[in-house]
């Protein structure tokens, strides 16, 4: 595919198509880790190909590993999303911050957090479904999302975040900022790696930028500004004030204390606040349905 060879009916079907194509790669595991096969993916991406990527488990060689086909109903659910998506296309534009940020200490040390990122991709998936453009700035994160309506930003640092949100925010209708933002960074990033001498090291740090808040005070009257507050005690009185503090639309409230929710985890369990006093619970649910529960809230706020 990747090279216009054109020798059995498949490839043909492919070099004939005139609209998008959908592929499941799949082969065994140092197959799939091949630099060729990395090579030949990033091609297609580039044409424009979607791909479903492999996923991990039990492989007919009998190693384990990346490499196996992703399930059917996986495949059936991705095919599905994407033709909802084609029949409702929107002119909107959402960006999403996922992820953690890492603030560097050294060349191999960094202040960051638990974040995986999973609620700000599964965030993305939400808006494609809906067929919005989405613009997803991402800290460091295993995830991959690939679509022709997303576009990915990878940085690692807040201050990398809040230049990527900056250059994009006018281009959008609907921010919502799920990233778990380091609050502070090293005042100074040492150049070669701390040894271990002292019984003690002390370390001055600096307040990140505020990114929310950013976003916040810099819009114009028709775009909505999401935040999240991740608390471990006085939950829902901590999120109002920074609902209010931050002249936010809406909050999406999730505390540690709730056991299924927070970091790493595949599932959230949520309350929603919002300007208009509103408040709104959720049950503990997948982080997936959670997103559509936060999207369709916040295409509802008034």
């Amino acid at each position: 595919m990747a090279s216009g060879l054109c020798d059995n009916l498949l490839l043909a079907t492919y070099l004939s198509m005139k609209t998008e194509t959908i592929i499941c790669p799949a082969m065994d595991l140092d197959m799939y880790q091949h630099p060729s096969f990395k090579r030949n993916i990033a091609t297609l991406l580039s044409d424009g190909v979607l791909v479903i990527p492999a996923t991990k488990g039990e492989l007919a060689s009998g190693l384990e590993g990346e490499g196996r086909m992703e399930e059917p109903e996986v495949i059936a659910d991705y095919l599905s999303n994407y033709f909802i998506a084609e029949t409702t296309k929107s002119t909107e534009t959402v960006l999403i911050t996922a992820g953690p940020t890492y603030e560097a200490i050294d060349p191999v040390r960094f202040i960051g957090n638990h974040s995986s990122g999973k609620m700000g991709f599964a965030l993305a998936e939400s808006c494609l479904k809906r067929g919005m453009n989405v613009i997803l700035v991402s800290g460091p994160t295993q995830l991959e999302l690939h679509h022709p309506n997303l576009e990915v930003i990878a940085v690692k640092s807040a201050e990398q975040m809040l230049n990527a949100v900056s250059s994009k925010w006018d281009k959008c209708s609907i921010g919502i900022f799920a990233a778990a933002v380091a609050d502070y960074r090293p005042v100074n990033q040492e150049p070669q790696k701390i040894k271990k001498k002292e019984e003690r090291l002390t370390i001055e740090l600096f307040k990140n930028p505020d990114i929310l808040r950013w976003a916040s005070e810099n819009r114009n009257n028709a775009q909505k500004v999401i935040g999240f507050a991740l608390e471990t005690n006085n939950a829902e009185e901590n999120a109002l004030l920074k609902l209010k503090s931050k002249n936010l639309d809406m909050i999406v409230l999730n505390t540690l204390e709730n056991k299924g929710a927070g970091f790493q985890g595949d599932t959230n369990k949520i309350t929603i606040l919002d300007k208009t006093n509103s408040k709104k619970e959720f049950e503990l649910k997948s982080k997936t349905a959670v997103a559509e529960d936060i999207i369709e809230s916040i295409l509802n706020l008034k």
